[in-house]
């Protein structure tokens, strides 16, 4: 009789120990801009459920993501490090595409991942979400999100596994019809289609779940919850057309909406003790917005360069358990940080192993509260291989991120421009000549750094786009 007491006191202990570690919730929104959230100045719509997050957390303002475009961005939010070391530097295309521009078709599984890190410190893991890291157009041999360490997945048409797709309907075409048929040929997954305008909720739903099934388990959890609402096409609810059918309108529906959507989720957290002191929930986006769409104001640039605008996000962090107090409702303009190292910070934050080789630096306290403290090291940038021209602008071919001072510069040294981001977020002040010193320092290092990245078509691209003018 005594060693069943023990036996059951030993594993109600194990159950108490599980349960003691975070739940972590990161959503990660496709192609939104650093003022799209009205607590981070958007006037022009109101993102509801987002404030009240942010009300009971905090606001970073000097958060960046690690690349300008998606797929790059989800590989370095999801690893820790650069994902130029993966040979992914741009958006994952079709096979010839990816080849011509010097890029993987898909993300190597033996890259060091947050979610497998986390199961194997006794956490279920799902993704619910965009993926976009291998399983898109006429890749279909990719592996499936649940080999990257993950137990459950629910995917677009960017990914492969179980995924939603999506019915799309106007007020002038108000019949659904299907779009995106192509993942639904590549097979790898039950393939549910969905109105478009709701997706986002369809994700939720799975999420809750999962959370439901973790409960059950008493285990902790960690969730992706990756919506893609804001990418262009935009298809609002029909309700949300009726704001105007124009490119700002229909991104501001659609907006609102997801977050509208997302509230699901947050309610579900908050409503229960356990889940509301014990979880901490990251919202960030990808990369900048697409113009005419998001906004960045008061930040220079857009998605795909590397200006402000196209790599700097702004993060909510919400954990009322997790959180002091004193910080519910704060603004954090101090601390300098990055995608990168979101990834070893968790990893501190659950008491998981940090076994790999990280380009991220661990910042716990700064992320929870407890700290100001930014990141030590440089952040480092090379643009994707094909977007030197976009949008109407020249993007530079190298950007690094130092304390309060920021440089481009060009593949042959050309083009340098230094500005102190502190001073001037919309990057209008070029202080080159003022600090040769300076720049001398900092090129060099960025030019190191990239010697030790593989190398992509970066430079190759630049030659073929100027023979076609």
């Amino acid at each position: 009789m005594k060693k069943l007491y023990v036996a059951v006191i030993f594993i109600f202990s194990l159950a108490l120990q599980a349960q003691e570690k975070p739940n972590i919730v990161l959503i990660f929104i496709d192609d939104m801009g650093w003022s799209d959230f009205s607590c981070f100045g958007n006037k022009d719509a109101k993102t509801s459920q987002i404030d009240s997050m942010a009300a009971e957390g905090i606001c970073f303002e000097q958060f960046y993501v690690n690349s300008p475009i998606c797929s790059p961005s989800r590989v370095a939010i999801s690893t820790g490090q650069y994902p130029q070391r993966w040979d992914i530097t741009s958006y994952l295309a079709h096979r010839q595409s990816n080849k011509e521009r010097g890029i993987a078709d898909w993300l190597d599984p033996k890259a060091p991942m947050l979610a497998r890190s986390l199961k194997e410190n006794g956490y279920m893991t799902g993704h619910f979400g965009k993926w976009h890291m291998g399983g898109q157009r006429d890749v279909g041999d990719a592996p499936l999100i649940t080999e990257y360490g993950f137990d459950e997945s629910l995917t677009n048409f960017e990914g492969l596994g179980p995924r939603l797709l999506p019915l799309v309907r106007t007020p002038a075409r108000p019949q659904f019809r299907k779009i995106w048929q192509g993942s639904e040929k590549l097979g790898r997954g039950k393939v549910i289609w969905m109105d478009r305008a709701k997706i986002t909720g369809g994700f939720v739903t799975e999420a809750v779940k999962f959370i439901d099934k973790a409960q059950e388990a008493e285990k902790p959890f960690y969730i992706n919850i990756w919506p893609d609402d804001v990418h262009t096409p935009f298809f609002p609810t029909l309700e949300g057309w009726k704001k105007g059918g124009d490119k700002r309108n229909l991104y501001l529906s659609v907006l609102t909406e997801m977050d509208k959507q997302l509230g699901v989720l947050f309610d579900k957290i908050r409503s229960n003790e356990k889940l509301k002191n014990n979880t901490l929930v990251l919202i960030c986006s990808d990369n900048g917005h697409e113009p005419g769409a998001g906004q960045s104001v008061p930040l220079k640039g857009c998605k795909t360069n590397l200006f402000e605008g196209g790599i700097r996000s702004s993060l909510v962090a919400w954990g009322p358990g997790i959180i002091p107090k004193d910080k519910w409702g704060s603004r954090n303009k101090a601390s300098l940080f990055s995608a990168i190292d979101l990834v070893p910070s968790l990893l501190k934050l659950s008491g998981s192993e940090i076994k790999a080789d990280y380009d991220g630096e661990v910042l716990t306290d700064t992320l929870i509260g407890k700290s100001d403290k930014s990141r030590q090291k440089a952040i480092l940038y090379r643009r994707p291989p094909d977007r030197k021209y976009f949008y109407g602008s020249t993007n530079p071919d190298f950007a690094i991120r130092k304390g309060p001072w920021k440089l481009f510069v060009d593949l042959d040294g050309s083009n340098v421009k230094l500005y102190n981001i502190l001073e001037d977020h919309g990057e209008t002040q070029d202080l080159a000549s003022k600090h040769p010193e300076l720049v001398k320092e900092l090129t060099e290092e960025l030019m190191n750094w990239n010697k030790s990245m593989p190398k992509d078509n970066q430079e190759a691209h630049v030659k073929k786009r100027k023979k076609k003018k």
